[in-house]
């Protein structure tokens, strides 16, 4: 079974819309609101995560309507399997900005999913969180007893790390 390919930041827009629009159908204007909203309150304005379209989502087929002005948009089949796919798909590198909007947008959808499906999801959460963890530890080890601030703040960042991985932990227990 091929490896599947880790989210990108352009991927974001796409979650937030699909997922979005498998809550309940919106219009262009308010599903453009909500996904800029949602998206810029978690890492702030972007124009890499803004890049991509909803018309691109459209023309692709994995979401539909008129056209008319104010009409409400809905997902669409080909949709919700491009949003199961981006639902599963794994996380790119260590815990940033984008991570945590895509962690963000995974648990408001994550309902949206199968029992199955939701806890592979936490797994691969606590996985991210675990590697979170070591990376964070070994940077600690290596500046223990260096000069200046980062040495605390570090045991601030890994009491962060390892209470997201605990509570990650606590909602796979309870599924």
């Amino acid at each position: 079974m091929p490896k599947e390919a880790a989210l990108v930041p352009s991927d974001a827009i796409r979650l937030a819309a699909l997922g979005s629009l498998a809550l309940a159908p919106k219009t262009h204007a308010g599903l453009a609101w909500e996904i800029a909203q949602f998206s810029s309150r978690i890492v702030g304005p972007s124009l890499d995560l803004m890049a991509p379209s909803l018309e691109l989502l459209a023309v692709e087929g994995l979401i539909e309507g008129t056209g008319r002005e104010g009409e409400e948009m809905r997902i669409t089949p080909a949709g919700r399997t491009e949003l199961q796919r981006l639902l599963v798909a794994p996380l790119r590198g260590p815990i940033g900005e984008v991570n945590k909007l895509f962690i963000a947008l995974k648990m408001r959808f994550l309902h949206l999913m199968g029992r199955e499906e939701s806890r592979a999801q936490l797994a691969m959460l606590v996985l991210a969180c675990e590697e979170e963890r070591d990376r964070v530890a070994e940077l600690r080890r290596q500046f223990d007893g260096e000069a200046g601030h980062l040495p605390t703040w570090l045991v601030f960042d890994l009491a962060e790390v390892e209470a997201r991985l605990a509570w990650f932990r606590q909602l796979a227990s309870r599924l």
